[in-house]
């Protein structure tokens, strides 16, 4: 994943797809719904 496409999905220009959210969650150890602030919650139900 380049810088750019992070700065996009910063921006709000671009939103990532479900691969590149599993991959953003496993990266930063939080789970999916913290990402999409469905949850405060950042640890990852298992």
């Amino acid at each position: 994943m380049t810088q750019n496409t992070i700065s996009r999905y910063e921006s709000g220009e671009r939103l990532p797809g479900v691969t590149e959210l599993v991959k953003i969650a496993d990266y930063f150890r939080v789970s999916v719904d913290y990402l999409l602030e469905r949850t405060d919650n950042p640890e990852i139900n298992q």
